[in-house]
């Protein structure tokens, strides 16, 4: 067993969420967002260093010590798997571990509103998952990839780095894929997948021009693709893949996009008050051919009215999503306010108003 491994059990025990080692400090754990330093003596750089570079591959240390941060994975059985990052600081090495249940939570322990069990069961086009770090993306795409896992038979290949949920073959094929251990990149990972004979496709991040372009293409041509963005709501969401295009191109992407993107599900995470934990409100935009004209002709500002409109369609916003865990009396109204769009409309339930209003 590794030396590293008690904390990860500690995490475990305390419900953490991500393990923070730096030279020169305590161990620090988040738990339900909030950071909470671990008794134990101050770890120093080269104790830090031999307990990180215990678990790390000989090639991902080799790279560390060439560039300065790596990112992989690593699995201790029967407990969890954590997404490693090591990096240097000003005092010398540090390491964040974000944990990944073994057991992938389903659309309904989630709570997941039934359009997003649709949007995993449709056939071709884009569906975009964003919010914040930390937002719990991950685990929402993961419930999704889980409910097409089990209600269809079909070839789904994911692409990340590092991989991070793993889903056993069960009615689809599941392929996993991670960036430098079994593909160069998103965009080499991306091509390769077209003549792999998918029918879906994860892309762990959309973060530069060619996966997103490859990424459309793949959508419009007959694929189902899933990929995150950190976007903080539908219409940002898609601004920022127009706007990454050069301006040459981005009217026939807006044509391109308008046909291809069937949904975005934007959320944030709040800690909850009435118990520990924390839970996700969701904005959820279903692209109807309303909303692809509003796309085409440059009236993405629009989308949120579209979205008040669609609600037959599945589709709300942010701000009744929020305003729907403060009437249950899961979240705060202070987290309520400070994550919300309309401030307007939620300072009515703080004790005290911000100056400005």
């Amino acid at each position: 067993m590794a030396k590293i491994d008690a904390f990860f059990k500690l995490m475990a025990e305390q419900g953490a969420s991500d393990l923070h080692l730096v030279s020169g400090q305590q161990p620090i754990l988040r738990i339900h967002g909030e950071m909470e330093r671990v008794k134990f003596k101050t770890l120093d750089n080269d104790e830090l260093k031999a307990m990180l570079y215990e678990i790390a591959p000989e090639d991902k240390v080799k790279r560390f010590e060439e560039t300065g941060d790596i990112d992989f994975g690593y699995e201790i059985p029967g407990l969890a798997r954590y997404r490693a990052n090591f990096f240097q600081q000003k005092y010398g090495v540090a390491a964040v571990f974000r944990q990944i249940p073994s057991d992938v939570l389903t659309a309904d322990q989630l709570g997941l509103p039934p359009v997003v069990k649709k949007f995993a069961m449709l056939h071709k086009g884009l569906v975009l998952v964003t919010g914040p770090t930390g937002s719990g993306k991950s685990t929402t795409l993961a419930a999704m990839m889980d409910f097409a896992n089990k209600n269809r038979k079909d070839h789904i290949i994911t692409v990340e780095d590092p991989i991070e949920f793993v889903h056993k073959s069960q009615g689809c094929i599941v392929n996993h894929r991670e960036i430098g251990l079994h593909t160069k990149s998103f965009a080499s990972a991306l091509r390769g997948a077209l003549r792999e004979d998918p029918d879906i496709v994860l892309v762990g991040e959309m973060r530069d021009l060619e996966t997103i372009e490859l990424a459309l293409m793949a959508a419009s041509t007959g694929h189902l693709v899933f990929g995150t963005l950190h976007t903080q709501s539908a219409a940002k969401t898609v601004d920022r893949v127009i706007d990454v295009f050069p301006s040459s191109q981005q009217a026939q992407i807006r044509t391109t996009l308008s046909e291809s993107l069937k949904g975005v599900v934007a959320q944030n995470l709040f800690k909850r008050v009435d118990k520990k934990g924390r839970c996700a409100a969701l904005e959820i935009l279903v692209v109807t051919p309303a909303v692809g004209n509003l796309i085409r002709e440059e009236k993405t500002f629009q989308i949120p009215s579209a979205i008040q409109t669609g609600k037959k369609y599945g589709m709300q916003s942010l701000d009744d999503a929020i305003l729907d865990l403060l009437n249950k009396g899961w979240i705060g109204a202070e987290d309520a306010y400070d994550k919300c769009i309309e401030k307007q409309r939620f300072v009515q339930f703080l004790k005290k108003p911000p100056e400005d209003f």
